[in-house]
């Protein structure tokens, strides 16, 4: 274990972690409740430091990143834990268990460093679970990555406090930010007793510090898929960010503690159509039934970017310009040549 940032003591050998709005008080021998972070004898810990419990080469456009290097490959890793509680979560079996229960891999940042080169990876996505549980590890090994001259990208609920994220930013790249709903009593109720706030200020926050942000919602029926809903999280996004973020909309499938039909096909086509009256660039993923994962001209509407599944199938792009009428499309497009 490595001793953690951001945390204060506390009287009767308890202590704060200040990672994330939380604010956990942790008593000795207890961690918090992301399980990443534990008291020791009146010391916080970062409990899974260099600890992987997933490990691969991915494909950008996994996590999902579409306007950033498409049809490259990144290393990707994960350890254990989370600071939500959400009922649906996709990766509970590794964020909502404790690191004792995980079968995990001792890697050391400079390991991640020579993985990351060996495999030709254009850097490295924390990713799988949230990584800001992960805080120490991510700070060292993105400090790490950046001075190879590969990028770092995470992936991300958000739920973090100012200080620790803006001293992470500057050697991030991009993010791929989850924002769940646009309605605090969706996170109180359904992911555990959070407060969105703090997740709206990581997205502005990392936008003007210059990073490369796209936003994921997932889409639950019932719970945040109403045309009311979805229209104030646009306006929330033209207000605040402008209208050239990308925005995934995913399927939802029943897991972890809900169990929920999955979204209707109908809905994600209204929520699409409705999203990309006023946005430029809208996706829906999870749904190989319907093909609305393709980058269109915002001017010309020809399709710049196809895919099929994860992959890239065409490239008409040329400088990040649309080679039909050329206009720019925004992202991050040239790694060391064009994309291909």
């Amino acid at each position: 274990m490595k001793e953690a940032r951001y945390y204060t003591p506390k009287e009767n050998d308890r202590v704060a972690c200040h990672i994330c709005p939380r604010e956990c008080v942790i008593s000795e021998g207890k961690a918090g409740i992301c399980c990443g972070r534990v008291n020791h004898r009146g010391k916080l810990y970062a409990k899974t430091y260099g600890e992987c419990s997933s490990i691969a080469m991915d494909p950008i456009e996994k996590k999902p990143l579409y306007h950033f290097y498409p049809g490259s490959q990144i290393l990707s890793i994960g350890t254990t834990g989370c600071n939500l509680k959400c009922q649906f979560c996709q990766n509970w079996h590794i964020s909502q268990v404790s690191h004792e229960s995980v079968s995990t891999q001792g890697i050391s940042p400079e390991e991640i460093v020579k993985y990351a080169k060996k495999y030709n990876s254009i850097g490295v996505a924390y990713t799988y679970n949230e990584p800001f549980i992960w805080y120490e590890y991510v700070l060292d090994t993105a400090k790490m990555i950046k001075q190879a001259g590969l990028k770092n990208v995470l992936v991300t609920n958000g739920y973090i406090n100012e200080q620790p994220l803006l001293e992470l930013l500057p050697y991030i790249d991009a993010l791929n930010i989850d924002i769940k709903s646009i309605e605090d009593s969706f996170y109180q109720e359904i992911c555990g007793g959070v407060r969105l706030n703090p997740v709206l200020n990581t997205i502005k926050l990392s936008k003007k510090n210059g990073r490369w942000v796209e936003l994921t919602n997932l889409v639950i029926p019932t719970l945040n898929d109403s045309s009311h809903q979805i229209n104030n999280l646009i306006n929330w996004i033209l207000e605040e960010i402008g209208d050239s973020i990308p925005l995934h909309f995913s399927r939802y499938s029943p897991n972890y503690k809900m169990n929920l039909e999955p979204t209707p096909i109908s809905t994600l086509e209204r929520i699409y159509n409705q999203a990309l009256q006023r946005l430029k660039y809208v996706y829906i993923g999870n749904a190989c039934e319907i093909n609305m994962d393709n980058t269109c001209c915002p001017m010309c509407n020809k399709i710049v970017i196809q895919r099929k599944g994860y992959f890239v199938s065409q490239y008409n792009l040329k400088g990040g310009q649309c080679v039909w009428c050329g206009a720019e499309i925004d992202g991050r497009w040239e790694l060391g040549g064009e994309m291909q």
